[in-house]
C-alpha cells in the first residue's frame, strides 16, 4: 500500500505544509490550482501542478471530478485533502476509493457519521461520551424547531448539521429572535453545505472550547495527543489557540483524552481527527463535534509532542502502525498559534483582500521554537474567493508565560503592508491580563472589548519618528506596489533631496487627525523635526532591514513602507503599525470637495464594505425603507453580510447585480435619506 506520489487537493498554507513533509519523506507532490492561484507558493513548491478551473471554489477546489482527473493524469497514488474544501466530503472519499486512489484520511463511513452533527450526537451518546442536551431530530419544520427550543430552554445554539468553521451557527437568546436566527443559520448553511438542516443545543454561558487530537490506524490502535484550547473566537471562528489547555488538572486532561478515544473507536476511525468539546466553568465537558481531518491548529500539538502529524497521516494511510503508543506520548512545554488574517478587527473583524505589497516575517531560527506556516510571499494576492488567512504564527516554550512572550515578540516583528491585518489586535490580546492568566472562554473578546480594541495612541515620539522615517524614505528607492499608479508621495515628495530645499512642511493624517511637521535637514543623517511647537533632533541610522532612530536621546527601531498614498510606519516602541495618509495640498482638496475631481458617494449611499459577490437584492428602485432595514446581502470570505439602511429614505438607482463581484467601496445603490430630500 506504499505510494511515491501524492496530490494535495487544497491550496495555501496547508498545501505548502503537506508538500514540505512529503519532500522530507522523499515523496513527489502534485498541486492543483485555480486561475487565482496560478503563481501561488504551493504551486511553485510542488513537483507538478494541474490547473482545475476558475477562481470560485465551486468551480475548482470543490470539483471532485477535476481533482480525481488530476490525480490520474499525474499518476498520483494518494490524495491529501488538507482541511476545508473536500477534506470532510463523504462523496469525495468514496470516489477516491472507487478510482483506486488512497484517501489520506478516515474511511467514508466515519466522515459520514461524524459529519452529520445530529447523527454524531446519537453515536456519542451510545458510546458513553458526554453529550450536551439538545434536539437532533429529522423533523426540520419551523413549528417543531420552535417547540423543541422551548423545551430545551433559552439561550439556544442553532447549528448546521453539516457545519464547520462557524458557518450556519447562530445564537437565539429568547423566543422572540429565534425565527430570525433560525432563518439566518439555514440560509448560510444552504450556501456553504448545500443542506439547511440544523440541530439545537442548550447554549452554555461563557463556555470554553477544548478539543483533543486523536489518531487511529488500520490495526485498531488509538491514541490522543493531548488537548488544545481554542476558546478565543470571533464569528464562532478561532483566532488564537494554545496547547495544552490552561488550568486543567491531570485528571480532567486524562478524562478528556479517553473520551476522545472512545469517540474515535465508536466509528472505527483511521488517521488524524479532532474531537471538540464544550467545557463549562466547573470543567464539565460535553461532546460538540468531531472534525474528521487535520485541524488548522495542528502545529501546536506537534510542538508539545515532538511529532509530525502529516507524516503520521501518510504512514497510517499506507497501512503502518501508529509511530507511538499512548504511554510513549509525553507532554512537553506549551505552544500558541496566532492566525494572521487580512481583516479589520475594529470594524467587526471585517475580512479584507488585496496585494501583500510588503511582507517581512519574524526570524524562525534553527531551534524550532518559532514557526511561520504560510502560503504567500510578498507581492501575492489575498483573494476575495478564499479564506483571508495570511499565515499561522506558532511559538513554543517550556511554560505558558514564556511561550506567550515569545508569541508577542514574534508578532512585533511581523510586518505586512498593503492591507489591514489583525496583528495589532493579537498583540493587544497577548497583553491582556485576563488572557495572560488563562481566563478564557468563547465570549472573551466581547467581554474584554474595551481593553482589546483601544485605539493605538500616537505619542509625540511616534509622530516625530513616523515623519522622520517618511522623509528618509524619500531619499531611498521607494518600496511600493509596482502595479500601482504613481501616487502623491512619489510625484510630489520625491522633490525633497539634498540638492533642493533643506526645509519642508509635512502633514500626515491618521484616524481623521492631522499631524503637522516642519522639517529641516542638517545632513544626510540628521534632521530637526518641529512638532507641536517643540523641535526634536533626530539622527537616522539605516540598517539592512530597518531604521534606528535617535530622537532627542531616545533610541528605537522602526520600519516604513509606502504604498500608494499610504505610509505604513512600524514601531517597536508601540509594538504595532500605523497607516498614515499624506494630506494632499489644499488646492487638490478643494478640487475634490467641489466634485470636479470625480463624483463621490454621499455617506447615505450604501457601499461594499469589502470585495465580494452580491447574493440578494432585497429592495427595488423607489422603495421606501426604514433605518436598519436590510437592503442587500453579499457573500465574501465565506461569510454572509447584510447591508442595511442607515436612515429612513427612498431607494434611487440600484447599481448592484445579483451574482456579480463588487470591489470594496463600490456604490451598491443610490439612496436618498428623508432628511436630505428637497421640500
Amino acid at each position: 500500500m506504499t505510494f511515491s506520489k501524492i496530490l494535495i487537493a487544497n491550496r495555501g498554507e496547508i498545501a505548502c505544509r503537506v508538500i514540505r513533509t512529503a519532500q522530507r519523506l522523499g515523496l513527489q507532490s502534485v498541486a492543483v490550482f485555480s486561475d487565482a492561484d496560478r503563481g501561488s507558493l504551493h504551486v511553485r513548491m510542488a513537483d507538478e501542478a494541474i490547473h482545475i478551473g476558475p477562481p470560485a471554489a465551486l468551480q475548482s477546489y470543490l470539483r471532485k471530478d477535476k481533482i480525481i482527473d488530476a490525480a490520474k493524469q499525474t499518476n498520483a497514488q494518494a490524495i491529501h485533502p488538507g482541511y476545508g474544501f473536500l477534506s470532510e466530503n463523504y462523496e469525495f472519499c468514496t470516489m477516491c476509493k472507487e478510482n483506486n486512489l488512497i484517501f489520506i484520511g478516515p474511511p467514508p463511513n466515519a466522515i459520514r457519521d461524524m459529519g452529520i452533527k445530529n447523527l454524531s450526537k446519537i453515536i456519542m451518546h451510545d458510546a458513553n461520551v458526554p453529550v450536551i442536551f439538545g434536539y437532533h431530530g429529522e423533523d426540520q419544520s419551523d413549528a417543531t424547531l420552535f417547540s423543541e427550543a422551548k423545551k430545551i430552554g433559552y439561550p439556544i445554539m442553532i447549528k448546521a448539521v453539516r457545519g464547520g468553521g462557524g458557518k450556519g451557527m447562530r445564537i437565539a437568546l429568547n423566543e422572540n429572535e429565534f425565527m430570525d436566527q433560525l432563518n439566518a443559520a439555514k440560509s448560510e448553511s444552504r450556501k456553504s453545505f448545500n443542506d439547511d438542516s440544523v440541530l439545537l443545543e442548550k447554549y452554555i454561558q461563557r463556555p470554553r472550547h477544548v478539543e483533543v487530537q486523536v489518531f487511529g490506524d488500520m490495526h485498531q490502535n488509538y491514541v490522543y495527543l493531548f488537548e488544545r484550547d481554542c476558546s478565543v473566537q470571533r464569528r464562532h471562528q478561532k483566532i488564537i489557540e494554545e496547547a495544552p489547555a490552561p488550568g486543567l488538572d491531570w485528571s480532567t486532561r486524562k478524562k478528556l483524552g479517553e473520551a476522545a478515544v472512545k469517540a474515535a473507536r465508536a466509528v472505527n476511525y483511521v488517521g488524524a481527527g479532532t474531537v471538540e468539546f464544550i467545557m463549562d466553568e466547573n470543567q464539565n465537558f460535553y461532546f460538540m463535534e468531531m472534525n474528521t481531518r487535520l485541524q488548522v491548529e495542528h502545529p501546536i500539538t506537534e510542538m508539545i509532542t515532538g511529532t509530525d502529524l502529516v507524516e503520521w497521516q501518510i504512514k497510517v494511510a499506507q497501512g503502518e502502525v501508529l509511530p507511538l503508543k499512548q504511554d510513549d506520548i509525553k507532554l512537553n512545554g506549551h505552544a500558541f498559534e496566532a492566525r494572521i488574517y487580512a481583516e479589520d478587527p475594529a470594524n467587526q473583524f471585517m475580512p479584507g483582500s488585496g496585494r501583500l505589497t510588503y511582507l517581512r516575517t519574524p526570524p524562525t531560527g534553527g531551534d524550532g521554537k518559532i514557526r511561520v506556516e504560510t502560503g504567500v510571499l510578498e507581492g501575492d494576492e489575498v483573494s476575495v474567493h478564499y479564506d483571508p488567512m495570511i499565515a499561522k504564527l506558532v511559538a513554543w516554550s517550556t511554560n505558558r508565560g514564556s511561550a506567550l512572550q515569545k508569541l508577542r515578540n514574534a508578532l512585533q516583528q511581523y510586518y505586512i503592508g498593503g492591507l489591514k491585518t489583525n496583528i495589532p489586535f493579537l498583540m493587544s490580546l497577548c497583553d491582556n491580563k485576563q488572557f495572560q492568566l488563562g481566563n478564557v472562554h468563547t465570549d472573551f473578546i466581547k467581554e474584554n472589548k474595551d481593553a482589546l480594541f483601544h485605539l493605538q495612541q500616537i505619542t509625540p515620539t511616534i509622530a516625530v519618528a513616523a515623519a522622520s522615517a517618511f522623509i528618509n524614505s524619500q531619499q531611498q528607492p521607494i518600496q511600493s506596489n509596482p502595479n500601482a499608479a504613481p501616487s502623491f508621495f512619489t510625484t510630489c515628495n520625491n522633490s525633497f533631496r539634498p540638492n533642493f530645499s533643506q526645509k519642508q512642511s509635512l502633514t500626515l493624517n491618521y484616524d481623521k487627525k492631522d499631524y503637522q511637521f516642519q522639517i529641516e535637514r542638517i545632513d544626510s543623517s540628521n534632521l530637526l523635526v518641529t512638532y507641536e511647537n517643540k523641535t526634536y533632533p533626530v539622527e537616522i541610522r539605516p540598517t539592512k532591514d530597518e531604521l534606528i532612530l535617535l530622537i532627542d536621546g531616545h533610541q528605537f527601531r522602526c520600519r516604513v513602507h509606502i504604498d500608494g498614498d499610504t505610509c505604513t510606519f512600524y514601531s517597536n516602541v508601540s509594538g504595532t503599525s500605523f497607516d498614515f495618509k499624506l494630506r494632499p495640498p489644499s488646492f487638490l482638496a478643494k478640487l475634490a470637495s467641489s466634485g470636479l475631481g470625480g463624483a463621490a458617494a454621499t455617506s447615505d449611499n450604501p457601499i461594499a464594505p469589502m470585495p465580494g459577490t452580491i447574493d440578494k437584492i432585497l429592495v427595488q428602485e423607489g422603495t421606501n425603507v426604514k433605518q436598519g432595514q436590510p437592503l442587500l446581502v453579499m457573500t465574501a470570505m465565506k461569510m454572509e453580510h447584510v447591508i442595511k439602511a442607515n436612515k429612513n429614505g427612498t431607494i434611487g438607482k440600484i447599481n448592484a447585480i445579483a451574482g456579480k463581484v463588487v470591489k470594496k467601496g463600490e456604490i451598491l445603490l443610490t439612496y436618498v435619506a428623508d432628511d436630505k430630500k428637497q421640500n
